[in-house]
């Protein structure tokens, strides 16, 4: 059986793992959001970023992509992943079925927020989210950088993010 990934935030410009096959996809019950502070990634401890996570709202859906495990790299990208996204407990893995865009259902892995954790830090303003953002700095650089990638990616698959469109705009105002 095929091994797919759901795709939101960082995966979809740096998946970081052989894709045999991508797809358009969406995750009903979840919104992206930037509701987790990054304290390794794209910020410190001392000095939090902000990463995207999915956070369960009702009535809410995700757009982003499905990306299909290379057969035979299962197990090396699950290790793979867990590293990575399991760094500080804050993400939970779920099996979660998602829609692709012709049509088939398939179940993915799929990495969202635990709203106990104490990293969680939904519904924030997006001004505060944006000045957050645009001065924190991480073990995988600046926080701006990602949400700027997300926001051209999600834009080059014509996936429509009005939140992040405008945190791009303001974080590269206040860093000007």
């Amino acid at each position: 059986m095929a091994m797919w990934v759901f795709g939101y935030g960082s995966l979809l410009w740096n998946p970081g793992f052989e894709v045999a096959e991508q797809r358009m996809a969406t995750l009903p019950g979840y919104a992206r959001s930037f509701c987790m502070r990054s304290i390794h990634h794209r910020g410190t401890e001392a000095e939090p970023g902000l990463v995207l996570a999915l956070d369960e709202v009702a009535d809410a859906r995700c757009d982003g992509v499905a990306l299909r495990v290379s057969e035979g790299q299962e197990d090396t990208t699950l290790a793979y992943l867990r590293e990575r996204e399991l760094i500080s407990s804050a993400y939970l893995e779920k099996m979660l079925e998602i829609g692709l865009a012709d049509g088939r259902r398939v179940t993915a892995v799929t990495y969202v927020i635990d709203a106990d954790h104490v990293q969680y830090c939904g519904g924030l303003p997006l001004e505060e989210q944006a000045q957050i953002i645009a001065r924190a700095h991480g073990g995988r650089g600046p926080n701006r950088e990602y949400l700027l990638n997300t926001a051209e990616h999600l834009h080059a698959l014509g996936v429509a993010d009005p939140d992040l469109d405008w945190l791009a705009r303001r974080v590269a105002a206040i860093s000007a």
